[in-house]
């Protein structure tokens, strides 16, 4: 088999992440502690529940490590250079992003391995006093692991992995930094800024919309609910398609379709999101969708990934790149509507 061109392997990384089914089965139980204690006005030590229990953090921590594919977004945006992450796509993690790049600078973490695949060597030489894994697939063995080193902060412990809303992943970061109110108030910016979008369009909140793409012909991908992409437009005021929660395997963010299956797509917006021109071309030219209604009538919509990058500011989803996704997508949406 020939290697994935660089383009597709970011659209593949993006959409084949795997959510908690795989994994659920490696943890252990929640602790069920109450609510979360400290972090109030930044005091220490503060406690924190996740997946695996929960974890207390003495005092501020200076030296972060993010292993959630986006984690690294909403810590820079309290003002703090992870010293170690994960690679997600085989790009760099710092530095290429329009919504990051001016917060990075000219810093360049370590690289302590790629999505959930953990260098526990690279982790314990940068000497970690925190590390977070919010956006992840962190296994009870690696969080075992992990411990040793550092406090670690898994995920949310009422979600799936991968599934977890990005408020609900933002808040235990801005806690475990000591932010906690300057989190809240990222949030709170980010809610009116979509807040603004439906306000401008309410009839967003009468029309259907999936969220698809298509790597190679016959087979196409929609979108589930827990997907940050289609979360994405849901906040923008869009109902999503239920059915496509329906037609995924357990555990997968997205359905996988057949050409046949197409008329799946046929609702009021459709957005793809793909690799390349060449992708775009190839699902016009399928004739089962020159039938759907949404393409005869101009309802559907093709963004890339990258260049400029909008799919990847809507499937990172975080309190850096929701602004950026926000200004590339509502002119795009209103020209097709």
């Amino acid at each position: 088999m020939s290697p994935i061109p660089r383009r597709s392997r970011l659209a593949a990384a993006l959409l084949t992440l795997v959510l908690g089914a795989v994994l659920a089965g490696c943890g252990g139980s929640a602790e069920e502690t109450g609510t979360d204690s400290g972090a109030q006005g930044g005091a220490f030590p503060v406690t924190i529940e996740h997946k695996y229990g929960s974890t207390e953090i003495p005092a501020k921590p200076e030296r972060v490590v993010t292993l959630g594919l986006s984690d690294q977004d909403a810590v820079l945006a309290l003002g703090v250079k992870p010293v170690g992450v994960v690679d997600w796509f085989k790009e760099r993690p710092y530095g290429k992003w329009p919504w990051t790049k001016d917060l990075w600078g000219d810093t360049q973490p370590t690289i302590v391995g790629e999505r959930d695949e953990y260098d526990m060597e690279a982790v314990a030489e940068l000497n970690p006093d925190l590390i977070i894994a919010q956006y992840s697939g962190m296994t009870q063995q690696q969080y075992d692991t992990l411990s040793r080193l550092a406090p670690v902060v898994a995920q949310p412990k009422d979600y799936a992995d991968y599934a977890a809303p990005w408020q609900e992943m933002a808040r235990p970061i801005g806690r475990a930094l000591g932010q906690e109110a300057e989190m809240n108030q990222l949030i709170e910016q980010m809610d009116q800024k979509y807040a603004q979008a439906r306000g401008q369009h309410p009839e967003w909140a009468e029309q259907t919309l999936v969220v698809a793409d298509s790597f190679q012909p016959g087979i196409y991908s929609a979108f589930t609910s827990s997907d940050p992409k289609a979360i994405f437009f849901r906040e923008l005021g869009f109902r999503l398609a239920d059915r496509i929660d329906g037609l995924a395997e357990a555990g997968m963010n997205a359905a996988e379709l057949s050409s046949e299956q197409l008329d799946t797509l046929d609702v009021d917006r459709l957005v793809w999101v793909t690799s390349s021109e060449e992708a775009n071309d190839r699902i016009k030219a399928e004739p089962l969708y020159q039938r759907l209604a949404v393409h005869q009538d101009g309802r559907d919509l093709f963004v890339p990934y990258e260049n400029p990058d909008i799919g990847a500011a809507f499937s990172f989803n975080t309190v850096l790149s929701i602004p950026y996704a926000i200004d590339q997508m509502v002119p795009r949406l209103t020209a097709t509507s």
